[in-house]
């Protein structure tokens, strides 16, 4: 049986990763120091450990002891407001615990790993939707921090022989009655609406309505999370040979703050308040993936990020969030 190490498995988009893994029948272990994440989103079945990937001591000890084929790393700081004003804790955790972390991997002679970057790697966009070959010119220090460690990686795989896959998230949303988004702080569109809809928020704020868009409002490629857990399974199939790999995961259709606005209003049949803010320093006005090159090399394809889907789920899981907040005495 293979045996899958993911870091930050705790969190939303590595615990969504580890139900697949399990489904598909992979052995799964869990490193993740629970900063961001939590213990029970990681699914019945997996081994978890509260570590920090850069205590090599600790990390060494859990690979003594486990035959891991490959490595899903998603553990990172990666609230974009935070890295603007904060950038020396994200290049710490991103990149310098990053490295502890490979250094503890190759001297146990792990040579595969699927690695967690984002389309902030690319920044202001000259050509939409982005190609994987597009100039990258990250606008905060937390894609600074992603694309570095993508350079650090693809010199690793030509010096160490290792294989590498990098995949660059876009807007990663979702969600089911048993599993969701939880941050906290939260700051992503859909469960922020979402909670407005609940009554959990009073009002909704958009950040800018006068970026140069149809309406005024940022443009963004939302892709359902059981779409990005996919794209790993079907990474660890392409992952024989050495070298580096990056691909975009997005659905090449854009969607407008208003436009989400408006689909969630209709999902939940509420009303939900909304005022208009300032701009968030670190946002690109658009951001829309070219997702081709993973449809053609992987026969990948976004089976669940219709609009409608995504927001359903999700509400599904806000209404779970609320339920729990009445039973509480």
């Amino acid at each position: 049986m293979t045996s899958i190490l993911v870091t930050g498995g705790a969190g939303y988009i590595g615990s969504a990763c580890c139900r697949q893994l399990l489904e598909k029948g992979y052995r799964v272990t869990v490193v993740d120091d629970l900063s961001t994440g939590h213990a029970e989103a990681v699914p019945s079945g997996v081994s978890l450990h509260r570590i920090d990937i850069g205590d090599s001591d600790s990390l060494a000890a859990i690979l003594s002891t486990s035959e891991i084929d490959a490595v899903f790393h998603f553990a990172a700081k990666a609230l974009i407001p935070e890295s603007v004003m904060n950038p020396g804790v994200f290049f710490d955790v991103n990149v310098a615990r990053g490295i502890a972390m490979l250094e503890t991997l190759r001297s146990h002679g792990i040579r595969k790993v699927v690695f967690s970057s984002t389309a902030a790697v690319y920044g202001t966009p000259t050509i939409v939707p982005i190609p994987e070959d597009h100039s990258k010119d990250p606008i905060n220090s937390y894609g600074e921090s992603k694309l570095v460690f993508e350079r650090i990686l693809q010199w690793y795989a030509a010096a160490y022989g290792w294989s590498v896959v990098a995949f660059r998230y876009f807007n990663a949303c979702g969600g089911a009655s048993d599993w969701g988004e939880r941050h906290e702080p939260e700051t992503h569109i859909i469960p922020l609406l979402l909670q407005t809809a609940s009554g959990r928020r009073p009002i909704f704020e958009i950040h800018g309505t006068d970026y140069p868009t149809p309406d005024g409002t940022c443009l963004r490629d939302y892709v359902h999370v059981v779409d990005i857990a996919e794209a790993h399974l079907l990474a660890l199939q392409k992952m024989d040979g050495s070298g580096f790999h990056a691909y975009n995961i997005g659905t090449g259709r854009s969607h407008s703050v208003k436009e989400i606005c408006q689909a969630a209003e209709s999902i939940t049949k509420q009303k939900i308040h909304v005022r208009a803010g300032q701009r968030r320093p670190g946002d690109p006005s658009v951001l829309c993936a070219s997702p081709k090159k993973l449809m053609d090399e992987f026969c990948w394809a976004p089976k669940h990020s219709d609009l409608d889907e995504i927001i359903a789920g999700a509400w599904e899981w806000e209404q779970t969030q609320c339920s729990k907040l009445v039973a509480r005495p």
